[in-house]
C-alpha cells in the first residue's frame, strides 16, 4: 500500500520527496583548520543561508557552518507553504513595542514573501514557486476568525485581495466536503519546492564569496566581543556570530535551548496522480491549511503528487505508524484517494516558543541568534536574515523591535517541558473538536 520504507536519520538528507527531486546534491567541504572572517553563521537552513546571502550582498566576508547538509533540517522537510506573517497576535506586545512596532511586524510579515519572490527572480532559482493559498474552516468559529483576519489585514494595508468563501465556493477550490468556508489569497501567499529554494540561495551566496562548510558540527562557542566558534576539526574567529540552528541547535547555548521546544511534524507524498485526479483535488493549485492546533496542510507538487502534512506534536518524536496514520488523515479529507499509494514519508522538528513569536536577539558581545518559528518559517526566515544583516551593518531599528519582546524559558527544565506541553497540546486538540 505504501511502497516505501521509514527514513533512517543520518547526517545525509532524510529520504524525502524533496531530496529525490532536488536540482543538485551539495558537496561543500568539511572545515579543517583555522579561519578568520567578518561573520560566521551556524546553521545551513533558510535562516542561516539567507543571513549569509544578505551579508554577502552588503560586502561582508562570511563563513557558514552546517552540521549536516544544506537544508537538512526543518528547511528541507516542511510542507513548502510560503505564507506571510511574523508570529501570532501582535497586539499582545503593544506595551512592549507600541503601535509603530506592531505595524512594523505586520509590514515585515508582508515583506518576507516579497523577499522569496525577489530571490527566485534575481538568482533564477528553479523551485516551482506558485502563488495561491487558502485557509479552510471546519466550524463556524473558524469563519468568524477568518472574517476578523480579513478586516484586520485590510485595515493594515494588505495589498492582495482576500476573499471569504462559503462551502460551495470552497468546494470549487478543494475537492473535499470537510469544509464550511475559507479565506482565499490568490496572489499574496503560495508554495514552492523548499529544498530547491534553499539550495539555490546557498549557491547564490557561494557565488558572492560565502565560504560554506558542510558536515561541520559546532562543538563550542566562545562568546564576547571577539567570538570564536570551534568545530570537530577546526575553528573560526569572527567579528560576529549568528546562530541559526533553531530546533536542531541542541544545547550549544543552554539559555537558548531552554526557550525552545522541538516539536515534530510529518509529511508524505502520494505517487503521481492523473490529471483528472489533480483537477478534482485542487484545480487551481493552491496551498491549503486548516486552523487547528494539530492542523492538516497540503498542496500539489510540480510533478503531480499530493503533498500532505500534519501529525504535529510536542513530544519531538515521529509516530511509529507514520505512514498508516498519514494515509488515514488523507482519506478523511479526500476519500476519493482510497488505495492511492504513498511514495515518500518523513518527519522533522520545528522550534516552538511559549509566546509563538520568533526569537531574535543578541547574546554576550557580538553573538546573535534567531529561532522558534513555530512551524511557520519558510517566508519569515527570509526577513529575519535581512534584519540580522541590517543589525551587523549598523542599522538596528528593526532588530530592536524584536529585542523588546520578552521570551521566557519553558517551565520544568529538560525533564518536564516536553510532557507538560504534550498535555497542553492535547487540551487544544480537544478544544478544536468543540464548536
Amino acid at each position: 500500500m505504501f511502497g516505501l520504507k521509514k527514513p533512517i536519520e543520518t547526517s545525509e538528507h532524510t529520504q524525502s520527496y524533496y531530496v529525490a527531486t532536488a536540482n543538485n546534491c551539495t558537496q561543500y567541504p568539511h572545515l579543517e583548520g583555522q579561519l578568520n572572517t567578518d561573520v560566521v553563521v551556524v546553521g545551513g537552513g533558510f535562516s542561516g543561508v539567507n543571513t549569509a546571502l544578505e551579508l554577502a550582498e552588503k560586502g561582508f566576508q562570511v563563513v557558514l557552518l552546517e552540521a549536516n547538509r544544506i537544508g537538512w533540517g526543518a528547511t528541507g522537510r516542511n510542507g513548502g507553504q510560503v505564507i506571510g506573517g511574523i508570529g501570532h497576535g501582535h497586539e499582545r506586545f503593544a506595551k512592549q513595542i507600541g503601535a509603530t512596532g506592531i505595524q512594523a511586524l505586520y509590514d515585515m510579515g508582508v515583506e518576507c514573501v516579497d523577499i522569496v519572490r525577489q530571490r527566485v527572480h534575481k538568482y533564477a532559482i528553479d523551485c516551482d514557486l506558485t502563488m495561491g493559498y487558502m485557509d479552510v474552516a471546519l466550524k463556524p468559529a473558524h469563519m468568524r476568525d477568518f472574517e476578523a483576519d480579513q478586516r484586520h489585514m485590510e485595515s493594515m494595508g494588505y495589498a492582495h485581495p482576500l476573499q471569504l468563501l462559503d462551502n460551495q465556493q470552497v468546494r470549487e477550490e478543494v475537492g473535499s466536503d470537510n469544509y464550511i468556508g475559507g479565506l482565499l489569497d490568490r496572489t499574496g501567499n503560495g508554495h514552492c519546492h523548499v529544498l530547491n529554494l534553499c539550495l539555490g540561495e546557498a549557491a547564490a551566496a557561494a557565488d558572492l564569496g560565502v565560504k560554506i562548510y558542510e558536515q561541520t558540527r559546532v562543538t563550542h562557542l566562545q562568546q564576547g566581543r571577539q567570538p570564536i566558534v570551534t568545530t570537530e576539526a577546526g575553528q573560526v574567529k569572527a567579528k560576529h556570530v549568528v546562530l541559526c540552528g533553531n530546533a536542531y541547535l541542541g544545547n550549544l547555548v543552554p539559555k537558548l535551548n531552554r526557550r525552545i521546544l522541538p516539536a515534530n511534524s510529518s509529511v508524505v507524498t502520494t505517487r503521481p496522480l492523473s490529471q483528472t485526479q489533480l483537477q478534482d483535488l485542487i484545480p487551481n493549485n493552491l496551498a491549503i491549511c486548516d486552523p487547528r492546533t494539530a492542523l492538516d496542510y497540503y498542496r500539489l507538487t510540480a510533478d503531480g503528487r499530493l503533498l500532505f502534512g500534519g501529525l504535529s506534536n510536542y513530544t519531538g518524536r515521529e509516530p511509529s505508524n507514520l505512514l498508516a496514520t498519514m494515509q488515514n488523515k488523507i482519506h478523511k479529507v479526500f476519500p476519493q484517494l482510497q488505495g492511492v499509494e504513498l511514495d515518500y514519508g518523513w518527519s522533522g522538528q520545528m522550534g516552538i516558543g511559549i509566546n509563538r513569536m520568533p526569537q531574535l536577539g543578541r547574546l554576550d558581545g557580538n553573538v546573535y541568534y534567531v529561532q522558534a518559528y513555530a512551524g511557520h518559517g519558510v517566508a519569515p526566515t527570509h526577513i529575519m536574515g535581512r534584519i540580522i544583516a541590517e543589525m551587523i551593518a549598523g542599522q538596528a531599528e528593526r532588530f530592536d523591535i524584536f529585542g523588546k519582546i520578552k521570551h521566557h524559558p519553558f517551565p520544568g527544565g529538560q525533564l518536564l517541558r516536553t510532557p507538560s506541553f504534550a498535555l497542553a497540546m492535547l487540551y487544544y486538540k480537544l478544544k478544536d473538536e468543540l464548536l
